[in-house]
């Protein structure tokens, strides 16, 4: 899998897991103290998330990130 199609997923499952928590990207926008436009990005590869974003990204949509990266890295 090429590094751009890893990203795509990674992207891809942050959004999926966002939207199964039934949450809006602007009510995680609040709860993360941003503007919902930094949710978009993020899950449209505008913006880059760090690690520290990430961590926060996953327990304001009440995931363990620990269990999102081993699932996700089965998947490259």
């Amino acid at each position: 899998m090429l590094e751009r199609q890893k990203y795509e997923l990674f992207r891809s499952e942050l959004k999926k897991a966002r939207i199964s928590s039934g949450i809006l990207q602007k009510d995680l926008a609040k709860l993360l103290h941003r503007p919902q436009s930094y949710i978009s990005k993020i899950e449209s590869g505008e913006r880059s998330i760090d690690v520290v974003e990430f961590i926060d990204y996953c327990h304001a949509v009440g995931i363990d990130s620990a269990k999102f990266l081993k699932n996700i890295s089965e998947k490259f």
